[in-house]
């Protein structure tokens, strides 16, 4: 991967420390600058400062500190994109699916007040369906499923009950 001028300097940055601690001589430490500053891939700086710790040692470690740019083994790494839980600001956050269930659920429950309560049964039925679905999926809508089994069941509760009354009291 190609460097910028801001990893050339943090480079730039690990050698200054490193030669204030008495790491590097005067010698070598105009080598690996100059180096870094015509470097041109994060490897090329990599190696500059490998066998360099971050920053300054107050006491002895007892294990090796990582280097400021450590090579990692493997295949060449390929940016996948923005990691999920944070997108910097010119990736926008994908909004997360609403669950077609969940919203004809909400939908068939308030109809019933235009459809004098027919929809009370479907929007119960797609109101379940929807919760099952949601369990599985990573939707939104859950709220919506709900409101929908709740509406269903009163407008169904509500037939019932005027079906029941008008066969016992004719």
């Amino acid at each position: 991967m190609r460097a910028a001028q801001a990893d050339r300097e943090r480079t730039v940055d690990v050698l200054k420390a490193a030669f204030a601690e008495g790491r590097l001589s005067s010698e070598e430490y105009a080598e690996r600058v100059g180096a870094a500053q015509s470097a041109q891939t994060y490897g090329q700086l990599a190696v500059l400062v490998q066998d360099l710790p971050v920053g300054p040692m107050p006491t002895p470690m007892s294990s090796p500190m990582p280097s400021a740019f450590a090579v990692q083994p493997g295949p060449p790494y390929v940016y996948p994109g923005p990691p999920a839980a944070y997108a910097p600001p010119y990736w926008p956050p994908r909004p997360r699916r609403t669950n077609g269930a969940a919203v004809a659920s909400l939908l068939l429950g308030l109809a019933q007040v235009f459809t004098m309560g027919l929809t009370g049964l479907p929007a119960l039925v797609t109101g379940i369906i929807a919760k099952s679905q949601l369990r599985d999926s990573h939707q939104d809508g859950s709220g919506m499923a709900t409101a929908g089994i709740v509406l269903g069941s009163m407008g169904t509760g509500l037939w019932v009950l005027l079906i029941l009354l008008g066969v016992t009291h004719p």
